[in-house]
């Protein structure tokens, strides 16, 4: 089983590579005994070649690495931080170039990092949609850390980033491994895949 971290940090150390390491981490705890091969794809290292690839029309034989190394993958995680209210134009920028059947029925986690609590929607109006355009599944929690959240706890009412950071990962590993995040630590009826797709779409 593969699979790929993309983080847009542009940063180093990055809040938002903490997060994708974070949530990688989750994963791979959820998926045990399936041995996750685990690449991350740090966008920033990319940012001239993805350039490039706008300008000449074909990519590089390092970014056409990152980009077989996510169309290979069995799942994605995808991190940005969020600038006046949507995803980086370096993370819109590496998806752009990315074949836009690439994602096809992929599960993808989305997570995004900013300075304020008020970005979170960022995730809803403008990563989901993207990567919905793309045809990926997307998982239902998506997580959003403010600088706040590092370091705290939960509250009354919300769950705290580790808190979402587990259950995040505990969706993307049941759609690796066919089986809902809950039966997955239950030990409960395996659920076709087809049958979570299903459950996925909004009910009209």
């Amino acid at each position: 089983m593969k699979l790929a971290v993309v983080t847009a940090g542009l940063t180093q150390p990055s809040s938002t590579r903490l997060l994708a390491d974070r949530l990688a981490e989750a994963a791979v705890r959820r998926l045990a005994g399936h041995e996750p091969d685990v690449r991350v794809i740090e966008l920033r290292e990319l940012a001239g070649d993805v350039a490039n690839a706008f300008v000449t029309g074909f990519p590089n034989a390092r970014l056409r690495a990152a980009l077989d190394a996510v169309t290979g993958a069995d799942g994605l995680v995808a991190v940005t931080p969020i600038f006046s209210g949507s995803y980086s134009g370096l993370f819109k920028s590496f998806f752009d170039v990315l074949d836009n059947t690439a994602l096809t029925g992929k599960p993808v986690l989305i997570a995004a990092t900013g300075g304020t609590a008020r970005h979170s929607l960022a995730l809803e109006h403008a990563l989901r949609p993207l990567f919905a355009y793309l045809r990926a599944v997307v998982v239902p929690t998506a997580v959003y850390a403010a600088a706040e959240d590092w370091g705290g706890g939960q509250d009354a009412f919300t769950d705290g980033l580790g808190e979402r950071v587990e259950r995040a990962a505990g969706e993307l590993a049941g759609l690796l491994t066919h089986r809902a995040p809950a039966a997955a630590d239950a030990g409960e009826e395996v659920v076709p895949f087809e049958e979570q797709l299903a459950a996925l779409r909004p009910k009209r």
